[in-house]
C-alpha cells in the first residue's frame, strides 16, 4: 500500500513538473507590437475603435462600444506549433443573444492556398487570463489573422509561442479601405464568433480592407458621428444607417449627416444600405409596421439624396439576409448563416457598384 502511495505521489509530481515546464517554455509578447488592422482612424490605445478623448458627445454606452475591438484583428507570421493568449479585460458583458466566444473570445484564421481558413476560436473562463488558442500544429511558416472580441473591452493582450519559435508582424494583407458605420448588425451581435460579423466576412471574401464601426442600437445618423467620419480617410463609406433610427429620425437627420461629411470630403463615395427584414415582424403587426415605415422612409430619402448629392448611392436589397426565414437568432439579429448571406450579397453589390463607377481601380481603364 505504501509503495502504491509513493508511486502515485511521484506521478503527481511528474505532471506538476511537466506543466511547469510547459508554462515556462512559452515566450509572450505584447500583441500591440504586431500589426493591428480594422481601425478607421488610429487611437491612443491600440484596441479601441474610436478615440473618445478626442471625439466628444458620445453617450456613456457609445463610449463603451467605441472601446470594444469589434472587427479589429492582428496579423502576424509564426512557425509556432502552439499559440497561447494572455488577456485581461476592463469590460465583459453577458448578453443573452451571443456566445461568450463572440463576446469576449478570439477567432483565428490561417492562410492556406491563398485563402483564409478557419483554424480555431476560444475564450478563457471568467476569472482566468491564459488560454491555449491552438496547439499541435506543424512548424512551417503560417500567416495568421486573429480577430478580437466583439463586445468586450480589453485591458491588455499578450501572445505566447514556444521558445525559439518565430512570431513577427506582417503588413496588412488587405487592400484599399472601406469604412462601415452601422448598427448591431455591423458590430456583429449574435454572430457565434468574432470573425463571423459581416464586415469581417466581406473582407475575407473580397480582399478589401474593411473597418468596422458598428454601434449596437446607436447608429442613428448622429451629428457627432458624422463629424468623426468626416475626419476619416477612406476609399468609400458604407452605412448601415437605417436599422436603428425610426422613420422620423431618418427623415430629419439624413441630409445633415451627409452634408457634415461632404463639407470635408466632397468626393468620397457614400454608400447607404437598406436595413434587413426582421423576423420579429412575421406575426407582430406593430413591429412589422414600424420596420416597414423605416424602410419606406429610407427609400424616399435616398431617392432625393442621390439627386441632391454627388457620389451618393443606395443599395436597396430588402431580401438581405434571405427570404427563407431560416437566419434569425432572436427575431432581430441574423445567425452566422444570415451574416454569411449578407456578406456575400453586399459584397456582390459593392463590387458591381465599384466597377460601374470605376472606383478602387475597378471597371473600364482608358
Amino acid at each position: 500500500m505504501e509503495k502504491k502511495f509513493i508511486v502515485l505521489i511521484a506521478f503527481i509530481l511528474q505532471i506538476w513538473i511537466v506543466r511547469g515546464q510547459d508554462a515556462t517554455t512559452l515566450d509572450f509578447i505584447d500583441a500591440s507590437s504586431l500589426t493591428v488592422i480594422g481601425q478607421a482612424k488610429s487611437t491612443a490605445f491600440p484596441f479601441h475603435r474610436l478615440d473618445t478623448a478626442v471625439y466628444k458627445g458620445l453617450s456613456k454606452g457609445e463610449n463603451q462600444q467605441a472601446r470594444c475591438p469589434a472587427g479589429l484583428a492582428l496579423v502576424f507570421r509564426t512557425n509556432a506549433s502552439q499559440i497561447d493568449l494572455y488577456a485581461t479585460y476592463k469590460y465583459q458583458p453577458d448578453p443573452n443573444n451571443m456566445t461568450r466566444i463572440a463576446t469576449a473570445g478570439f477567432d483565428l484564421y490561417i492562410k492556406k492556398d491563398g485563402q483564409w481558413l478557419y483554424a480555431n476560436s476560444t475564450v478563457a473562463p471568467k476569472g482566468k487570463n491564459t488560454l491555449t488558442l491552438i496547439k499541435d500544429m506543424d512548424t512551417q511558416d503560417k500567416e495568421c489573422l486573429l480577430y478580437l472580441p466583439l463586445n468586450s473591452e480589453l485591458d491588455a493582450l499578450k501572445i505566447g509561442v514556444p521558445k525559439g519559435a518565430k512570431l513577427e508582424a506582417i503588413p496588412n494583407p488587405f487592400q484599399h479601405k472601406l469604412v462601415i458605420f452601422g448598427s448591431s448588425y455591423t458590430q456583429g451581435i449574435s454572430a457565434n464568433r468574432p470573425g463571423m460579423n459581416y464586415p469581417a466576412q466581406l473582407e475575407r471574401n473580397t480582399g478589401l480592407y474593411v473597418c468596422n464601426l458598428g454601434f449596437s442600437g446607436n447608429s442613428k445618423l448622429q451629428p457627432y458621428f458624422a463629424r468623426y467620419l468626416a475626419d476619416v480617410e477612406t476609399d468609400a463609406f458604407i452605412f448601415d444607417a437605417f436599422s436603428n433610427p425610426n422613420e422620423a429620425i431618418i427623415r430629419e437627420r439624413l441630409f445633415p449627416f451627409i452634408e457634415t461629411i461632404r463639407a470635408k470630403q466632397p468626393n468620397t463615395p457614400l454608400i447607404f444600405v437598406q436595413t434587413i427584414y426582421r423576423e420579429s415582424g412575421n406575426f407582430n403587426l406593430v413591429a412589422r409596421a414600424f420596420e416597414e415605415k423605416k424602410r419606406q422612409a429610407a427609400e424616399e430619402m435616398m431617392e432625393k439624396a442621390m439627386k441632391k448629392y454627388k457620389n451618393v448611392y443606395f443599395i436597396n436589397n430588402p431580401q438581405l439576409p434571405g427570404t427563407d426565414h431560416a437566419t434569425s437568432t432572436d427575431g432581430v439579429h441574423p445567425s452566422d448563416l444570415g451574416y454569411s448571406r449578407w456578406a456575400k450579397n453586399l459584397g456582390d453589390a459593392l463590387l458591381s457598384l465599384f466597377k460601374e463607377h470605376q472606383y478602387l481601380g475597378m471597371g473600364k481603364v482608358d
